[in-house]
């Protein structure tokens, strides 16, 4: 019998993301190749707190590099510290550490890989701080959102598709003479908005960094028609808000990670400029699209390059970290300085003024 030089275990936390299977692959691999056994967590922090896990081999990721989605399942509910269980039709809250470090020392696991966004991250944050688990990160999340990192992993993928969505939008627009409005995922940060409204053309990007004023977008419609172009393209983040207004809130979920779900930006704007200028405008919202599917080629790699460095800093003990992309190299971070707040995009950035360059409008 092989000697097994430790044992580790990884999960997947908050929604799902392309490329959170090719992480897992790579962790597995690299653990098995070392000597190591690995547990799969599933359903996230669910599966931590019911003991719901199982021995990965080479065989439990093979065939997963290019599939969307998560093989272990993921929530975006269940946190250790406020776990929701719903008593006669209300939601009591409960405190489930000590479940969650139980069944991690009677299968003697040393260190958990945590592939999340800043819900997760901040879940293995507290769990690192205060229940002594040794975790180590992986950044997920289509917002492209966290500190310490250039790109998370699912970005590039949510990015081309809502690029893909616009080149469509364009040939409608342009044979009905119409405004189109595309929103997009990102919560309160505007990366996919700005990446994909420049590569797919748009005329008007509204990002959650920069409230609006209506006005400045109709300008921007109204001097496109009367050169000739009878059509406008508009992106719309799903967390822009115009100048003195509120955030567009589509529901509250209580006991989620993320208790506001943002949505309605972009149909308001149409209504509101359809109202002021009479000219017929529409909204397609881009929604689960964008977390759906196979992962890009540069997701693909990214995935690969993060699943194999979070499992090496378990390997050489390095603990309570977060792995990270800087300057094209995979370094680590502490996890607790990741979590702390989210990456906004720089509203004096190089890409911004670059779409200024370009004449877009940003609402301001």
């Amino acid at each position: 019998m092989a000697q097994v030089n430790g044992r580790l275990a990884v999960l997947t936390g908050g929604g799902d993301c392309p490329g959170l299977n090719a992480v897992i692959r790579a962790v597995v691999k690299t653990a098995l190749k070392n000597g190591y056994e690995i547990y799969g967590i599933e359903n996230g922090f669910n599966g931590l707190i019911t003991g719901t896990m199982k021995l990965m081999d080479y065989q439990s990721v093979s065939g997963i590099l290019p599939r969307g989605g998560t093989i272990l399942g993921t929530t975006n509910r269940d946190n250790p510290f406020h776990f929701a269980v719903e008593e006669n039709g209300k939601y009591v809250f409960y405190d489930k550490r000590d479940e969650v470090v139980k069944n991690l020392r009677d299968r003697q696991i040393e260190a958990l890989v945590v592939i999340g966004g800043d819900g997760s991250l901040n879940i293995a944050a507290k769990l690192a701080a205060e229940c002594n688990v040794n975790v180590v990160g992986v950044p997920k999340t289509i917002d492209n959102d966290l500190q310490c990192t250039e790109r998370t992993f699912g970005f590039d993928t949510a990015m081309a598709m809502a690029t893909e969505a616009l080149d469509r939008l364009h040939t409608t627009a342009e044979s009905h003479h119409r405004v189109m409005a595309l929103e997009v995922m990102g919560r309160y940060a505007g990366w996919i908005a700005l990446h994909s409204g420049i590569a797919g053309g748009a005329d008007v990007i509204l990002l959650p960094e920069i409230p609006y004023d209506i006005n400045s977008v109709i300008r921007k419609i109204e001097e496109r028609r009367k050169a000739g172009k009878k059509f406008s393209i508009i992106v719309v983040a799903e967390g822009a808000k115009p100048i003195g207004g509120e955030l567009s809130v589509a529901r509250v979920v209580e006991g989620s990670f993320e208790p506001l779900r943002l949505g309605g930006a972009g149909e308001k704007l149409v209504r509101e400029i359809e109202n002021r200028t009479g000219i017929e405008s529409r909204c397609t919202v881009l929604g689960y699209l964008q977390r759906g599917g196979s992962p890009t080629a540069f997701d693909r790699v990214l995935s690969t390059r993060y699943g194999v460095a979070a499992a090496e800093a378990c390997i050489r003990k390095e603990y309570n970290v977060m792995v990270s992309l800087q300057n094209d190299r995979i370094v680590t971070e502490p996890i607790a300085k990741v979590a702390s707040k989210p990456r906004l995009v720089p509203v004096d950035s190089e890409i911004i003024r670059t779409g200024r360059q370009m004449g877009l409008c940003f609402g301001d």
